[in-house]
């Protein structure tokens, strides 16, 4: 039967992708008022009661030690959540979701030595436009030396690899990775709020407009989970991907609104170099194996991103 509302699932997107910046927003802002280990611990919570009530209504099979992959998708994820949120804290939020929505160009820097096939001449070119755009956009905080920086480009990496081996669960219900993700990114950033240095008093997390502020990033969180939720169980994958990277260009807009950031010429034109190859790499032909894994990644309620 054909699909009466062909635009659909790009709607569904275009709404999530405004909410997970909006939620960047959130996580940015809260930062300065909350250690940013009870900002991740708070947003991993909440995926995973999202997530444990979605897997209860399903009566998904859920699995913990076996097999061995699982707990590298889950691991992988859970340093990208935590390398993530410690970039909101120093960061704008545009900065934090182009830097990490690189992660399809260390996909396919990771994918030659576990493949064993090199690049094509047209991939490496995507790579390092997408490099050169990096530091186009991050010039100013790399010449600060904002650690911010580092940490977004590791939970690229991060992202990579748990999408990577993601794509070797394909006899893994969605529903139970998400959940076995979630609970371990709960305990992952539990872990970093016990063991790192905190500067804010806890008992600040239950003043009056943080919890109005938790509680929109929880409401941004779970109206972008069920769009994008939405959007790829409807649509083709690797278009609705690129269409995903529009949130990039909403927290830049969201930025310069809120916070009166400027926008020059260099910062737009390394947007641009991020954005590009990223987008050719989703849906390039030779990236078959990428939207695979990008499919069974993005159905499952409950990115670590």
């Amino acid at each position: 039967m054909t699909n009466a509302h062909p635009t659909r699932p790009y709607v569904w997107m275009l709404a999530g992708s405004f909410a997970f910046a909006v939620m960047a927003e959130f996580a940015h802002v809260l930062n300065r008022s909350c250690d940013w280990q009870a900002v991740a611990v708070a947003r991993a919570g909440l995926v995973a009661l999202f997530a444990g009530v979605i897997a209860a209504a399903a009566r998904a099979k859920l699995v913990f030690l076996r097999p061995r992959r699982l707990w590298v998708r889950s691991l992988a994820g859970s340093g990208s959540m935590v390398f993530t949120f410690y970039a909101f804290g120093r960061l704008p939020a545009a900065d934090v979701l182009t830097l990490t929505n690189t992660f399809p160009i260390w996909v396919a820097v990771l994918s030659w030595p576990l493949t064993g096939r090199p690049p094509s001449r047209a991939m490496v070119l995507a790579i390092l436009a997408g490099v050169v755009g990096v530091v186009l956009v991050e010039q100013p905080h790399l010449e600060a030396g904002n650690a911010g920086v580092y940490a977004a480009l590791i939970a690229a990496v991060l992202t990579a690899v748990a999408m990577l081996g993601l794509h070797s669960l394909r006899g893994v219900d969605p529903r139970a990775i998400v959940v076995h993700f979630s609970v371990v990114a709960t305990v992952v950033c539990s872990v970093a709020y016990l063991v790192g240095p905190r500067r804010h008093d806890p008992a600040g997390l239950l003043g009056a407009d943080v919890l109005l502020q938790l509680a929109g990033m929880a409401a941004a969180a779970t109206v972008g989970q069920f769009c994008l939720t939405m959007a790829f169980g409807a649509g083709t994958p690797a278009r609705v991907s690129v269409v995903g990277l529009t949130q990039i260009v909403m927290a830049l807009g969201f930025d310069a609104w809120l916070w009166g950031r400027a926008v020059d010429a260099v910062a737009v034109a390394g947007t641009l170099l991020v954005i590009a190859p990223t987008a050719w790499l989703l849906t390039h032909p030779a990236g078959q194996r990428k939207e695979e894994f990008t499919t069974e990644s993005q159905r499952a309620p409950g990115r670590q991103d």
